[in-house]
């Protein structure tokens, strides 16, 4: 039986195992770092560096590697393994800070943006100290930012981290003004909840759609799919437990606090909870748990599905981002109290984040946008592509009443009564869940649900902090010279909810109203990556990150360039993809099925010419009407693949024409193919089926 408690952290060089193999002193010097940013010493960093080799190798390892996360979307890692060469020929193990602190990965080989040209390699990972290394497959792993040898940011970690920095100092400055001198350091924290899909690997051998692009591009619905909604929160399958129960006990030796599983709503998909963590370590443990998810389904002769949306017709798989601030002392300032009239903190960060929503919405709208998350927003199974906030009736009537200057009743934690004896009454919460909105306020954190499943967290949570950053400093410049700052606090909080509350929607974001009530509120609704890709270089979003510190102007073109870039090379290998499956194996497979039916109605009228044909010939001319229309669907989808190089040198133009031209012909023939495959012998379709795949586990 697994001992938890001792599994747990097994396999991290964590806070205990520090302090067990540490010096004091450097041990205490290397936790001013962790916890308060202060600048590590090189003499520290051997003591660390000695104390890792020496329990990596005590646990069988022979390499380490800088981990890190490149604009790739996927980590990146290269192992050198350990060993030194000895005066007589034989070899030691060594580890020294150096190597610790600094790695040199080829920059020129990672999306850059034109940051980096193949003749300009040389790039740097750096050791992040705040996020613990790790042990996988016998090789140490290192939790690392990555730059390019003229120092511009080249990954997704480095903006998170200066973004908490940012927060943490703006925060703690707002507290001290406030009062609050014991605060040195103020955290953002994140839960992310990860869904996912487990599919047979036989299955997925035999679809090259899901190998090369991650979902299907062709595939009928299978008479059942999520209807019945028998799925979500189901009885869990044998083997799928059993993949679910070595996946706990990986993540857990890896010291994620991985908490909740379960059954998700469409057949074979399924969702993985952890416990917060700091949104640094929770982006890396993410990150983790993503490749974990991965090698363990290979156990198991699954293979797991991280795609936005890997099958058409059931739901996809998003992420949800529950984001909140706390300071070093526990206090959690997204806590309203028992009386959020009176906690006017609160009420002023809560300002600041409604005010940030609204003015950046845009920018937190073009930061979960991806080719496959455009098949999910606002397809009535996550938020919609406009980004509004819900904050429940409580906090709903807290604002109304601020805005109004009117007194302010609370609906109260109201007594549920079960009205069965043996069943024990409780308390409800203060408000329901909104699952249609993007971005709700579900007690004492914020839940962003418009993040895709196979999203670095680390994007939408550098931009969330910043913007929020940004507005508290302005809350603190308005607020440090006040004469009455109680006077002055309560003003700004009025003034602040009464400008921005077109961005609070407590209702349904499902329905034609709101899109048209949001159109009249001013609110963005950009449907797809091109379009909220666009307004990632507007000046004042250029500006925000500027100003705070978190990337450079440059730095942000890059990243548009190479957002545009991936997104238009996605939906090409999508294109070429499904002209290949159509061209090599559909058609053939359609025409061998007709000439079968041919040649079973001729063997018919053979034997008598009495015998009817009318059910050969009725699916012979529907077929051959559907593969007529497929082939030149196919070869129009293949000129306007072809016909994409008349835009790349405009990475904008390239992409809105992959989304409104490329696209727009995937899906037709999509849709005349999917027909003709309710029509074909399955003996003769050359693709299992979404029958066979999605219930076949």
């Amino acid at each position: 039986m697994t001992n938890v408690t001792e599994l747990f952290g097994s396999m991290v060089f964590n806070d205990r195992k520090m302090q067990e193999r540490l010096p004091r002193t450097t041990y205490k010097a290397l936790k001013k770092t962790i916890k308060n940013g202060e600048p590590l010493d090189i003499s520290v960093a051997n003591a660390v560096a000695n104390a890792m080799k020496e329990w990596a190798v005590e646990m069988g390892c022979t390499h380490y590697t800088h981990w890190f996360q490149p604009m790739t979307g996927i980590t990146a890692e290269k192992h050198d393994s350990f060993i030194y060469p000895a005066e007589d020929g034989q070899i030691i193990m060594e580890f020294s800070g150096k190597e610790l602190i600094k790695g040199e990965p080829d920059a020129s080989s990672f999306p850059s943006g034109g940051i980096r040209a193949t003749f300009e390699a040389r790039g740097y990972t750096t050791w992040d100290p705040t996020s613990p290394a790790f042990i996988r497959d016998k090789t140490l792993y290192i939790p690392t930012a990555f730059c390019s040898y003229t120092g511009e940011v080249l990954d997704k970690k480095t903006p998170l981290l200066r973004s908490m920095e940012r927060l943490s100092n703006v925060a703690t400055e707002l507290l001290h003004l406030l009062g609050k001198n014991d605060v040195t350091r103020v955290t953002t924290t994140v839960g992310p909840e990860q869904e996912y899909f487990l599919i047979d690997k036989k299955m997925y051998d035999q679809r090259p759609d899901l190998i090369f692009t991650g979902r299907t591009l062709f595939g009928a619905p299978a008479p059942k799919g999520q209807e019945l909604e028998d799925h979500y929160f189901g009885s869990i399958k044998t083997r799928v437990a059993a993949f679910m129960n070595e996946l706990d006990e990986e993540l857990w030796k890896l010291g994620v606090m991985a908490k909740t599983k379960h059954n998700e709503v469409a057949p074979s998909q399924h969702e993985l909870a952890p416990i917060f963590a700091t949104s640094n370590i929770a982006t890396d443990h993410n990150e983790l748990t993503m490749e974990v998810m991965k090698k363990t389904a290979e156990k198991h002769g699954l293979v797991c599905l991280l795609h936005e949306k890997p099958f058409a017709g059931v739901n996809g798989s998003g992420k949800h981002n529950n984001w909140s601030i706390s300071t070093n002392t526990g206090e959690n300032l997204l806590d309203p109290g028992k009386n959020p009239e009176n906690n006017i903190q609160f009420q002023l960060f809560l300002a600041a984040i409604v005010k940030a929503v609204h003015e950046y919405q845009d920018l937190l709208r073009l930061t979960v946008a991806s080719a496959g998350n455009d098949h999910r927003l606002g397809a009535n199974e996550a938020p919609p592509a406009i980004i509004s906030m819900y904050l429940g009736d409580d906090l709903g009537a807290l604002v109304d009443s601020i805005i109004n200057g009117t007194d302010y009743r609370s609906n109260g934690k109201s007594e549920m009564l079960t009205g069965v004896d043996v069943l024990p009454d409780f308390k409800k919460d203060s408000s329901d869940r909104n699952r249609t909105s993007p971005f709700a306020f579900t007690g004492n954190k914020f839940e962003f649900r418009a993040l895709g499943s196979s999203l670095n967290i680390a994007c939408p949570n550098y931009m969330l902090n910043t913007m929020v950053a940004d507005e508290l400093a302005q809350f603190y410049d308005e607020l440090k010279n006040a004469d009455d700052l109680e006077a002055a606090e309560k003003a700004i909080i009025k003034r602040t909810l009464t400008e921005h509350k077109n961005i609070i929607f407590n209702g349904d974001n499902y329905s034609d109203e709101w899109v048209k009530e949001a159109e009249r509120r001013g609110l963005c609704n950009y449907r797809s990556l091109p379009e909220a890709m666009a307004h990632y270089v507007d000046k004042k979003n250029v500006d925000l990150f500027v100003r705070n510190g978190i990337v450079t102007e440059a730095e942000i073109h890059a990243r548009y360039e190479i957002e545009l870039e991936t997104y238009s090379k996605q939906l090409r290998i999508e294109a070429l993809t499904m002209i290949d499956m159509a061209e090599k194996n559909i058609t053939p497979a359609v025409i061998s099925f007709v000439s079968k039916l041919s040649d079973a109605a001729i063997a018919k009228k053979q034997l008598s010419a009495s015998y009817s044909v009318y059910a050969e010939t009725k699916l012979i001319e529907e077929l051959s009407e559907d593969l007529e229309s497929f082939v030149k669907k196919t070869a129009e989808l293949k000129e306007a693949a072809n016909n994409a190089s008349l835009y790349k040198d405009d990475q904008l133009k390239l992409a809105l024409y992959y989304r409104n031209t490329v696209f727009a012909l995937m899906g037709e023939l999509r849709a005349l193919g999917d027909a003709m495959e309710t029509k074909t012998s399955a003996a003769y379709w050359p693709y299992p089926s979404y029958a066979e795949i999605l219930f076949g586990v």
